[in-house]
This record gives structure tokens, sequence and C-alpha cells, in this order.
């Protein structure tokens, strides 16, 4: 009966809360000497789809509206603001390229690529029509999300 629903409920409430508790918080992020990120924010291997997907959604990370990837010819209008993503894996490693999702800043110092796991330290818009500072600022991508993209840009080899 109800005792059962509201037990199979918390449950599943605690395990969400468990998966979400392995990410690391934007504040809490580690760059070491190098200003690489040796740990996974995310505590889970990333999936090279799913970082595809980060790379052409318009709504997410949205790459390719600056770099030109080579293996995601499907998506249009490819960029050439930053550089060519192709071969990439073989350039960085998975640390240097997560340092460089989360905040390209640490490693280049004038660069207009958009920090996209980061919560302060930036001036964003306010809450809309309200003239206020925004309340809440929540990363442009998830912890998951940035191990994604990370395990796609592992598979651009020359």
């Amino acid at each position: 009966g109800i005792m059962k629903v509201y037990a199979l409920t918390l449950a599943a409430t605690l395990t969400a809360g468990a998966a979400l508790a392995g990410a690391v918080a934007p504040a809490d992020v580690v760059f070491n000497e190098d200003g690489a990120i040796v740990a996974s924010l995310s505590g889970v291997a990333g999936n090279p789809a799913e970082g595809a997907k980060v790379m052409t959604n318009r709504g997410l990370g949205n790459c390719v509206a600056c770099h030109e990837v080579s293996a995601l010819s499907d998506a249009p209008f490819h960029g050439n603001v930053g550089p060519s993503l192709d071969g990439v894996g073989d350039r960085w490693s998975a640390a240097e390229l997560r340092s460089i999702i989360v905040n390209a800043k640490v490693m280049y110092e004038g660069t207009v690529m958009p920090s996209f796991y980061r919560v302060s330290g930036f001036t964003r818009p306010g809450d809309g029509y309200t003239g206020k500072a925004a309340t809440e600022i929540a990363p442009l991508l998830t912890a998951q999300q940035v191990e994604d993209v990370v395990a796609f840009l592992g598979t651009l080899k020359e």
C-alpha cells in the first residue's frame, strides 16, 4: 500500500541524491600546478556518444559554434573562432581537456571560450526582467556532461 510506495519513492530519491553527491561542485574543482584537473568531476566514466550530443546541442555545449570537428560533420555551421578539435585527443590529456572545458582561462588567460563548469568570479545576466542579480547560478554543463565531452574529445585522434 502507501508505505511500500513511500519506501520505493524514498529509495529512488536517496539513490538519485547519492549519484548527485558524487559530483564535484564547481567551487570545489581542483586544478593541479599545470592547470589540469586530474580527477573526474562525476566519478562516472564519460560517454563519448553523449559528449558528441553536448558538443552539437545549442542548449548545451554547442562547441561546434566555435570549433570545427570533422567527426561531427553532420552538425551544420562549424565555427572557426577556436582551433579545430581534430586530433585533440592526441594533443591533450583527459585532465587537460577537462580543465579547458571547466574554465579555459586557467590555461589560456585571454580566451573568449566560456567556462562550462564555473559559477563564480564573472558577471552573469540577472533574473529575467527583475533587475536583480541572478539568485542561483547553475553551471552551463553538469559534471557528467563535462566528462562525456572529455570522453568524446579523447576519441579524436590524428
